[in-house]
């Protein structure tokens, strides 16, 4: 859950930046860039043969920009997000792209969805609520049996201090000013333990690193200490 005053700073800080979502250089432009990393590593989870018509929910899509490569391999993709301008941006973009996506304006608080789903995404998502581990719960009541929980979010080590806030904000401007708070990091030790006490069996985890000499994104099985998908499946 959140408190209201840091739920309403999150709500006005993505409402001013909404209509950046599908602009390539702005200020979402390290979501195009690992966005193809998100999707390797998705369809790797859950066997890229199978994806098709499985139902997957993208909670907190944004503008859309893992729900739209989803959709073109022929999953069934919903997408909520608690931001009315994030979702009109992506039902726009999906009515350009010829894609059919499911959006809708919800809140994780106090979520209205009934139906059940065979994959979950939280993407960057975690680190921005003030309770993560009471999410768990309200999303292990949508998701099938031996369904799938998909997360990535950054690890709470010196360098993602460093790096995710001080380089990426302030310095290299990746995202904008504001948008972390170290305190709400989460170590894949904490996730799992949460995971796991919800009934859930941690498959994988897997870091995301950038390496600045190449300038590019990559997976590492072993290699975590800023960001991290970590995958797991429900009992």
């Amino acid at each position: 859950m959140r408190n209201n005053s840091s739920k309403n700073r999150e709500f006005n800080h993505f409402s001013k930046i909404a209509k950046e979502w599908w602009v390539p250089n702005g200020k979402f432009k390290i979501l195009h860039e690992i966005t193809p990393l998100r999707i390797k590593y998705i369809l790797k989870m859950i066997n890229q043969k199978k994806i098709k018509d499985l139902k997957i929910l993208d909670l907190g899509c944004g503008g859309g920009l893992t729900c739209e490569p989803l959709a073109r391999l022929k999953a069934k993709v919903t997408g909520i997000d608690f931001v009315q301008q994030n979702i009109e941006v992506a039902k726009n973009h999906a009515i350009i792209s010829k894609l059919k996506i499911n959006y809708i304006h919800d809140d994780l608080d106090s979520l209205k969805i009934k139906k059940k789903f065979d994959i979950i995404l939280l993407l960057e998502i975690l680190e921005h609520l003030d309770n993560w581990k009471s999410t768990i719960p309200i999303i292990k009541n949508i998701l099938k049996p031996e369904g799938l929980l998909i997360i990535s979010t950054i690890n709470k080590t010196s360098l993602s201090k460093i790096f995710a806030i001080f380089l990426a904000e302030n310095i290299l401007k990746w995202v904008p000013k504001n948008t972390h708070d170290y305190d709400k990091f989460i170590t894949p030790n904490e996730l799992s333990e949460i995971l796991c006490k919800n009934n859930f069996n941690v498959l994988d985890t897997t870091g995301i690193n950038y390496n600045p000499l190449s300038k590019q994104w990559k997976l590492n099985k072993n290699i975590y200490p800023i960001n991290y998908f970590s995958t797991a499946k429900l009992s």
